[in-house]
């Protein structure tokens, strides 16, 4: 590809995709808060304001035409943004009561409930970090803009279902214990990142539109630099919210206090689930036997008395006269 890396491109689909989803998150906080006149805690408004600047710096110039066209590093970068900066502070932005009530309907609860066990998560997440990787996926994006809005609403709805599992303050989301956290991250860290093995060892690029050399950077070089900037910038982040999480398990532990006290919205939500599953075994419809396939409904009986009664006694002959 000819041209200047750095030219500039302005990216207003980008700009207006990013102001309406902050505008949404400001919405749902409001519309679902108890005290509507109450002004967002200064943490969230923060958070808000970092997820903004994280998505305008992985959608826009200069990061998002390297990314396209140019540097399989600044791909890399762009996905961290996406799913380890951006992720976590929309999540962080929405009070709980906004989690709530967005995920409120049972469709919706029932896909947020699956999504957010471990397990699932790990297996969601891996799915979508490592498929986008493929060398098919990436020179899609490169080709098309669709193909890459697509790709970063999908990594950045992966980025969500990652952090589901960690944050504390999301309503109904299946949260493990400490450990359990600490165990998930790790598994996060590893399974996901493999591709920045083959990107560090490799004796050859594997993408057809990062074969040319770009600001100083051979194919060869940009890929094991992208290899490392993967692993680089994802141990860091979540290895110390692991460590974060067993400390402060720890210091509940030592003052003698519950590190995850279940919040009125979490019982409200199982209650809720509770409730639904009851109402679906309730509506469970009755299975009718097949004609002619013979069927025994045991019989109960009350107590004392026995299914198969002992005979009378024969009755005794009448005396001589």
């Amino acid at each position: 590809m000819t041209g200047d890396p750095l030219a500039f491109h302005p990216h207003p689909a980008a700009w207006a995709a990013v102001a309406v989803l902050a505008v949404a998150v400001v919405g749902a906080d409001r519309h679902f808060a108890p005290d509507p006149d109450r002004r967002l805690p200064r943490r969230r408004r923060w958070a808000l304001a970092g997820a903004v600047v994280a998505l305008v710096a992985a959608t826009s110039w200069p990061l998002a035409d390297l990314a396209a066209h140019w540097l399989l590093s600044a791909l890399l970068v762009q996905r961290l943004l996406l799913t380890l900066a951006a992720a976590p502070l929309l999540l962080l932005a929405l009070t709980p009561e906004a989690l709530a009530g967005l995920t409120a309907r049972r469709r919706v609860d029932a896909v947020f409930e699956w999504v957010t066990k471990p397990l699932v998560a790990v297996v969601v997440f891996s799915v979508v970090a490592v498929g986008t990787l493929v060398p098919h996926a990436v020179n899609a994006q490169a080709t098309s803009a669709g193909w890459r809005a697509g790709a970063d609403v999908l990594l950045l709805v992966a980025g969500l279902v990652l952090w589901g599992p960690v944050l504390r303050h999301i309503p109904g989301a299946s949260r493990p214990g400490p450990v359990g956290v600490a165990v998930y991250l790790f598994v996060q860290s590893v399974l996901p990142t493999w591709p920045a093995v083959l990107y560090v060892f490799a004796a050859h690029p594997y993408y057809a539109v990062y074969a040319h050399q770009a600001l100083g950077l051979n194919p060869l070089a940009d890929q094991r630099l992208a290899g490392v900037l993967s692993k680089v910038g994802t141990l860091p982040v979540l290895w110390s919210v692991a460590w974060a999480a067993l400390a402060r398990a720890y210091k509940a532990d030592r003052t003698g206090q519950d590190p995850d006290l279940l919040q009125w919205l979490d019982v409200e939500r199982r209650l809720q689930r509770a409730e639904r599953r009851q109402h679906r075994v309730r509506r469970r419809p009755l299975v009718a036997p097949r004609p002619g396939v013979w069927t025994h409904a045991p019989t109960v009986l009350p107590p004392g008395q026995r299914r198969h009664p002992e005979p009378p006694p024969p009755a005794e002959p009448p005396a001589a006269t």
